[in-house]
């Protein structure tokens, strides 16, 4: 679950419950991503990869055997240094096994990389999670995309109507001679522009769902939009600053250059170690075996079992120990100033997520008082026309003014949305379950 309060929207609990148990379509959008999504599948395999590095630090710490063969077949001509001697020949094979055990008893470079190991898991994880919540607002941005060019060509195509209405009712006017010829001119003017936008307002509808379709692997079909109505409230906790604190300290971005940090102070450590000794267990067991089949007549067979512990100090290695320690210490360096950049940065993300929800709430009430009164200031032209005490082109900036009101308050909601998701991600506390929440507001 979150660290934080989910967003609450007032009235909606019941239609909460139903979309969870229909899978409403944000959320087969998400799951579709997560399924198709190269990205994600990228950070996955990556997450696998991190995983290996614990067995692989802990490698250090365990013992090593290793078995080794040889045979050899050897052919010695000897000839005494004496007037007439023959020379001797000597043919014969030798052979034997060795298994060999070595256990490490004291190599502290060996230690610290099994840290390090543990701690490059805890990157991998905070990587993958990281990408998670990446996947999540890039497919609920892909959608909120999608449904509002769905809205600007339906808002496109109904002005168009409209403005039709508009030009036909101009030219019964002039027919008759109630109007003049300019009221005609302007709706057709504002007929042409319409169509232009509506067919802008389809190719751009065109793309964005090929958008989508990039991250889910198929054609977007159906997609529900948000209640008519939804009311939305501010995010909990109603505090900048509490983002802000959690933002530094729990999102993704910041842990992983914390561990990218402890990594780098166990680096120091461990070229640090190379100037230490290191004290091993070593144990071996084999045979080796000898035949000789023209000089001695017979072979030799011999068993040889060892255990001892071996003892290294390192003395002078041309300064290369002591150069590895001065790189250790400037990476530290590096690695603590990129962290303080990541906190800065997930502080500043956190703020402006946090300004985008208020900001977006305060819009959409704006934008719903002003649509109240773009549809009376329609009424009104449109009444006032048929009276003759307004002209064609009131009518016309009033629907123009009504239908840019309907979009941009649905962009306001969209966008407010997307900043709510984009607020959990800064805190590092977005998840599947916030995706749920948002899909309960689909009609």
């Amino acid at each position: 679950m979150s660290k934080v309060l989910p967003l609450i929207v007032a009235g909606c609990l019941s239609g909460g419950l139903a979309g969870l148990v229909h899978g409403a379509d944000l959320m087969a959008v998400y799951r579709d991503a997560v399924a198709y999504d190269a990205q994600y599948a990228s950070a996955r395999a990556a997450l696998d990869a991190g995983r290996e590095k614990l067995p692989q630090g802990r490698a250090g710490l365990l013992p090593t055997v290793g078995l080794a063969s040889n045979t050899t077949w050897n052919e010695v001509a000897t000839t005494p240094r004496i007037t007439g001697a023959a020379e001797i020949t000597t043919n014969y094979n030798n052979n034997g096994w060795t298994v060999s055990l070595s256990q490490p008893l004291f190599r502290w470079q060996n230690w610290v990389a099994y840290t390090q190991s543990e701690l490059a898991v805890v990157q991998a994880e905070a990587q993958f999670g990281l990408a998670r919540q990446e996947l999540i607002v890039r497919a609920a941005q892909a959608y909120f995309d999608v449904l509002l060019a769905q809205d600007t060509l339906a808002t496109a195509q109904a002005q168009k109507v409209a403005i039709a209405e508009q030009l036909e009712s101009a030219k019964r006017n002039f027919e008759v001679g109630t109007a003049t010829i300019t009221d005609t001119h302007e709706a057709q003017a504002r007929y042409d522009l319409t169509n232009a936008q509506e067919i802008a307002a389809d190719n751009d509808l065109t793309v964005k769902r090929q958008v989508l379709r990039s991250v889910i692997g198929k054609e977007p079909e159906g997609l529900k939009n948000l209640r008519p109505g939804v009311q939305l409230v501010r995010p909990q906790p109603d505090d900048i600053g509490k983002w802000v604190e959690m933002a530094e300290s729990a999102s993704a971005s910041v842990q992983i250059f914390q561990a990218l940090y402890e990594i780098a102070t166990r680096e120091v450590q461990k070229q640090r170690a190379g100037h230490y000794p290191t004290l091993d267990l070593v144990a071996t067991r084999g045979r080796l075996s000898a035949t000789n089949s023209t000089t001695l007549g017979f072979g030799t067979d011999s068993n040889v079992n060892t255990i001892g512990v071996q003892l290294a100090i390192p003395i002078f290695a041309g300064g290369a120990v002591a150069s590895r320690d001065r790189e250790a210490v400037a990476l530290k360096e590096k690695a603590a100033a990129d962290l303080e950049n990541a906190r800065r940065t997930a502080a500043l993300n956190a703020r402006q997520a946090y300004l985008g929800v208020t900001s977006g709430l305060a819009q959409v009430k704006a934008y719903e008082a002003a649509l109240t009164s773009s549809q009376s200031a329609l009424d009104s032209n449109k009444l006032g026309y048929e009276v003759g005490v307004r002209i064609n082109i009131d009518v016309l900036n009033a629907q123009s003014q009504l239908f840019d009101t309907q979009q941009k308050l649905a962009k306001a909601r969209l966008d407010t949305l997307a900043a709510l998701l984009k607020l959990k991600a800064a805190a590092g506390s977005l998840g599947e379950e916030d995706v749920a929440l948002v899909n309960a507001l689909l009609d």
